[in-house]
């Protein structure tokens, strides 16, 4: 059986999350341990009590959501599971790097490390207000990006995220998204939502995170990984150190092309994914992109024994 591992991106995370997993394997503990003394604090209390506001904050869900993914993979791991044997590893924004981790390219103390940049670059990135996402339902993404570029009129609006299952997601000035809003309602979408998000993270307006993870990233060790990157700017696989770098940095202010990568994945005979971490929003748009691909989350010790027979 072919399989590939992917990792859950923002708004995966909630609160109680991987309390279980610490609890039921000291390989797991040992992960929010280490993710606390990379950080200074203890994040890891945020995660199992709350309050979901300090935890929802883009520097503290970031870390959180790949110290899960993390700890769910070390409990696999215990049970004799290898990650050398996935034929990909694929996250969707934030859990990029949580497949890297995953991959041996990065110890989870760097990554850690660099979300918690990643997370306060982004935040700082746009002034409170100014920018907005949306999520539009039932349009492809070619009538989108006309409607993106119309809606511009010399701001920023771009597709963010193109999520499979009808769902693409649109980012840049709060006033530029809008009036794009709009004009998606009009060319037939079924939806156009406003996503209470803290800042207009995937468009250019993020050109200052773009800056500062350059630089973080210039810094980190990155190691070849030990199963290919399918990464979200390329929606194709990367091994080269020096290219992971480039491509994390393009995909500060590039579109997450998550439909495509999960197609691709499809085409290239991958009949099973495994979600590593917190949530299922994956797994439920992965039925939605290609009916060939069968989904796993794998976030809870109830989820372990599961994993490890699909993934045989």
């Amino acid at each position: 059986m072919s399989f590939a591992l992917i990792f859950p991106g923002q708004g995966s995370q909630s609160v109680g999350m991987g309390r279980a997993l610490a609890e039921a394997f000291p390989e797991a503990k040992a992960v929010f341990d280490e993710v606390d003394e990379a950080l200074g604090e203890k994040l890891s209390a945020t995660m199992f009590d709350g309050p979901e506001e300090t935890l929802t904050l883009t520097a503290n869900a970031q870390p959180a959501l790949m110290a899960v993914s993390l700890a769910a993979l070390r409990a696999m791991e215990a049970r004799g599971f290898d990650v050398a044997k996935a034929q990909y590893v694929a996250g969707h924004s934030l859990g990029e790097y949580s497949a890297l981790a995953a991959a041996r390219a990065l110890t989870i103390t760097e990554t850690a490390r660099l979300l918690r940049i990643r997370g306060e670059a982004m935040q700082a990135a746009v002034p409170a207000g100014r920018g907005a996402m949306a999520a539009i339902i039932g349009l492809e993404a070619e009538p989108l990006a006309a409607i993106c570029e119309k809606a511009r009129e010399g701001e920023v609006c771009q597709i963010a995220n193109d999520n499979g299952g009808g769902q693409l997601v649109i980012s840049g000035d709060k006033a530029a998204v809008e009036r794009a809003m709009a004009l998606a309602s009009e060319a037939g979408a079924r939806r156009a939502i406003a996503l209470p998000v803290s800042a207009p993270f995937h468009c250019a307006l993020m050109q200052p995170a773009a800056a500062r993870m350059a630089e973080a990233l210039a810094e980190a060790k990155i190691a070849a990984p030990v199963v290919p990157l399918v990464a979200n700017v390329l929606a194709r696989p990367i091994t080269d150190p020096h290219e992971i770098r480039t491509r994390l940095v393009e995909q500060v202010t590039g579109q997450v092309r998550w439909r495509e990568s999960m197609g691709w994945l499809a085409e290239e005979g991958i009949t099973t994914l495994l979600e590593i971490g917190s949530g299922k929003v994956l797994t439920g748009l992965a039925k939605r992109i290609d009916k060939r691909l069968a989904a796993h989350s794998v976030g809870a010790p109830a989820d372990i024994d599961a994993a490890l027979e699909a993934a045989v």
